[in-house]
C-alpha cells in the first residue's frame, strides 16, 4: 500500500537527490541508451528515467517523448516512489487515481505504466526508470518486473559513480586548501 512520506523523511530524501549533482544537467548518452534498450526490450513507445523533486518530475532520459519535466501531483512516477517493488498500472483511464489525469486525458494518453524506484544506498527512492504505452496490457510478469528492476539498479550504479566523482572532487579541493594553507605558514 502507498503512503504519503512526513515532512522529515521527504526533506532527507531531496537531500539525498541533491547530494547526486544529477538534476537539471544535459542529456547523457549513457542513460539514453538505457530508456532505448527499455522501450525496446519491453515494447512501449515511452521509457524515461525520471527523478522527483519537490514540486516536478525531471526526465534525465526519455525516448519516445519530448516532455523535459511535469508537475509532481500529475506524475505517475510519485506513487511509484512510495512502492517497495515495481509499480504496475495495467489500463489508466480504469484507475480511479489516474482516470482524470492530464497524460491519461491528453498527449501522451497514458494507458500502461510500469515503474521501478531508483533507490539511493540509504533507502530514499529518487525517481523511476519507467516504461509506458498508449495500449493497455494485461500483465506485466515477474520476470519483466525483475528486468525493470535490473534497468534501475544499472541506473543507480551510474548515478553513485557520479556521486563518489563529486565527493572524491570535494575531498580534492578541501586537500588542497589544508595544503595550501600549510605552505602559507611554513613561508612566513
Amino acid at each position: 500500500m502507498s503512503s504519503v512520506p512526513n515532512e522529515t523523511m521527504e526533506a532527507e530524501r531531496l537531500r539525498a537527490l541533491a547530494s547526486y549533482g544529477i538534476l537539471d544537467t544535459d542529456f547523457e548518452e549513457t542513460y539514453d541508451r538505457l530508456t532505448r534498450l527499455a522501450a525496446d526490450l519491453f515494447g512501449t513507445s515511452i521509457a524515461a528515467i525520471l527523478l522527483i523533486d519537490l514540486t516536478r518530475q525531471w526526465f534525465k532520459s526519455r525516448t519516445g517523448i519530448d516532455t523535459r519535466e511535469t508537475p509532481r501531483d500529475i506524475a505517475f512516477c510519485d506513487h511509484a516512489i512510495r512502492e517497495t517493488g515495481v509499480f504496475v498500472v495495467p489500463d489508466a483511464p480504469t484507475d480511479r487515481r489516474f482516470s482524470g489525469n492530464p497524460l491519461v486525458v491528453s498527449d501522451p494518453f497514458i494507458r500502461f505504466y510500469a515503474g521501478a524506484p531508483l533507490r539511493s544506498p540509504e533507502g530514499f527512492a529518487l525517481g523511476t526508470i519507467c516504461v509506458y504505452d498508449p495500449t493497455p496490457r494485461d500483465a506485466f510478469s515477474k520476470t519483466e518486473q525483475q528486468r525493470l528492476e535490473d534497468f534501475s539498479g544499472i541506473v543507480m550504479d551510474l548515478m553513485n559513480a557520479r556521486r563518489r566523482a563529486i565527493d572524491a572532487g570535494n575531498d580534492l579541493a578541501r586537500l588542497k586548501t589544508s595544503i595550501d594553507r600549510i605552505l602559507g605558514k611554513m613561508s612566513i
